[in-house]
């Protein structure tokens, strides 16, 4: 899939509704809000288009960013309510175990189909078959990256607890394999593709082995009291979502050169990860049969279920998050106003 077939894809509701870029609608007229919004770092390609286009500011929001290295700082955020807004992966998850209210408002993109397993180049391992035998694999406790790890094991058929697993993040994978501390990691990207670039073994991607096709799902969400109280906010980021994808489509450049400038990548590695990383279309995420969808239980659900009782298994969480309460985090209906204006 080319880099503007994948873009254009995310843009596909625009399309489909015949606006074009420079011709969205725009919000209702009103105050500006200002917000505070927390963005782990990831490879968020329309919301940092969307800030380079200056779309808060024509759609009527003002948001104060605050950038973590990851997506575990959020949670105190939201606890504290000091966060109103955050795009972000698994984090939400446990948000949820531990009782915050948010609602899931909107998809940026699907994380799982740019992540998987990376192996020193010179171990050896050709497989997930070959999970048995290696020394050390690094995985980062309550990540997507320990999911994964934990449903190649089961699809190999090796036991996750005789595993040597380090808990250590993928950005640290290059030096812990310069020193042979590791002889592979699962790492989401763009660590993984750099890695690869660098001469390393891709050993697979987590479709291959996941449930649902993959269950790290990068999502727009929002304190949900701050979310019934300024339910406009949801409306306008809807809007400039469907602006930002539609300028990439036009001009793919703008999401290489954003994530590119804010992620350090160079042209190769920010042009294979778009190639690989999935922006679902707003049509993806009202269909009931996608795995995208904010209806019903297939979609998102789904794999917010899968990560929930993979946590709880593995000791993250205490809890179980029923597919109920799961369901009640997801809000539909700022997407479906969009597409049906």
């Amino acid at each position: 899939m080319s880099i503007k077939t994948a873009i254009a894809k995310g843009a596909l509701v625009t399309l489909v509704a015949q606006i074009s870029f420079g011709q969205v609608v725009q919000a209702s007229e009103g105050e500006t809000v200002s917000f505070d919004y927390g963005i782990p770092s990831g490879f968020y390609a329309s919301l940092y288009v969307a800030e380079d286009l200056g779309l808060f500011d024509k759609y009527g929001l003002d948001p104060n960013f605050h950038h973590f290295d990851s997506g575990a700082p959020l949670l105190a955020g939201l606890e504290s309510e000091s966060l109103d807004v955050v795009t972000t992966g698994l984090a939400s998850v446990f948000a949820i175990g531990k009782g915050i209210p948010i609602t899931y408002i909107m998809w940026e993109g699907d994380a799982a189909q740019a992540e998987g397993i990376i192996a020193r180049n010179g171990v050896g391992m050709e497989s997930i078959e070959d999970l048995g035998r290696i020394d050390a694999i690094g995985a980062p406790t309550g990540t997507c990256a320990q999911i994964s790890l934990y449903h190649a094991a089961d699809h190999a058929g090796v036991d996750y607890n005789d595993l040597n697993r380090v808990n250590v993040a993928p950005p640290m994978y290059a030096n812990a394999f310069h020193s042979a501390s590791l002889d592979a990691g699962v790492s989401w990207s763009p660590y993984l593709i750099s890695m690869k670039q660098d001469g390393h073994d891709l050993v697979g991607l987590d479709p291959e082995w996941m449930p649902e096709g993959g269950a790290c799902p990068e999502m727009t969400m929002a304190r949900t009291p701050f979310l019934e109280e300024n339910p406009e906010v949801a409306r306008r980021l809807v809007r400039i979502n469907a602006e930002a994808r539609a300028a990439i489509a036009e001009d793919p450049s703008l999401a290489l050169d954003a994530v590119k400038r804010r992620l350090s990548l160079n042209d190769d590695v920010a042009r294979e990860v778009f190639e690989l990383y999935e922006f679902p279309s707003f049509e993806q995420q009202l269909d009931a049969d996608s795995r995208y969808s904010l209806v019903g239980e297939k979609g998102v659900v789904a794999q917010l279920k899968v990560a929930a009782d993979t946590f709880e298994e593995l000791g993250v969480i205490s809890e179980t998050l029923s597919v109920e309460t799961l369901s009640d985090a997801v809000e539909p209906r700022y997407v479906q106003e969009y597409a049906n204006d």
